[in-house]
């Protein structure tokens, strides 16, 4: 399915210079009959910023043929050290299900950048592990991503960089709490990140 991202070409600016974008300004207004919108434009921008960058990682990847979340498990995997590690551990450390890592583990399998190996400590278990393949892979990779990056962070100091991870991360944080809140509000287990 082809997926539509308009851009917001007609940011304008708040009398302090910070961007924001009129349309979702006028629509969080509306919404909240009058009331405060911050909250809820800053979620706006964090959604645009998340479809801006993921659309430069999928423009990056597609002529490659690996998925943004196939690219996500292959970082993650030539970071680990050894024998691999399991689907489990996988799919908690980048916050997606089990079935999710499966699926994309099976595509980098395939492929031939990932490979199944038994765990020597469990035999039950089976742990993922890159390849030398995946490796390369991940080297011709690396120095067209760092462009990409320093390219859409154009003008960002290094301490602008630090604080909208910082702050990217109170909100996942803010979620995390919010949701084992709910969870515990409504007797169900919290998802996990």
């Amino acid at each position: 399915m082809k997926q539509v991202h308009n851009f917001p070409s007609n940011l304008d600016h708040d009398s302090d210079g910070s961007l924001f974008d009129p349309r979702v300004r006028s629509a969080m207004a509306r919404f909240t009959e009058g009331g405060d919108t911050l909250a809820l434009e800053g979620a706006g921008a964090v959604r645009s910023a998340f479809h801006a960058v993921e659309r430069l990682r999928a423009r990056g990847t597609e002529g490659r043929g690996l998925s943004a979340g196939a690219l996500d498990l292959l970082v993650r995997l030539s970071a680990v050290p050894g024998e691999g590690i399991s689907i489990g551990e996988l799919a908690q450390a980048a916050g997606v299900s089990s079935r999710n890592v499966t699926g994309l583990v099976d595509t980098l399998e395939r492929d031939g950048l990932v490979e199944r190996v038994p765990d020597r400590r469990d035999r039950r278990s089976v742990l993922a592990r890159i390849t030398p393949a995946g490796l390369t892979w991940l080297e011709s990779f690396r120095r067209p991503t760092q462009v990409a990056m320093a390219a859409v962070f154009h003008g960002f100091t290094p301490a602008e960089l630090t604080q909208l991870r910082h702050l990217c991360l109170r909100l996942v944080e803010n979620q995390h709490r919010l949701d084992q809140h709910l969870g515990r509000a409504d007797g169900t287990t919290a998802a996990q990140p």
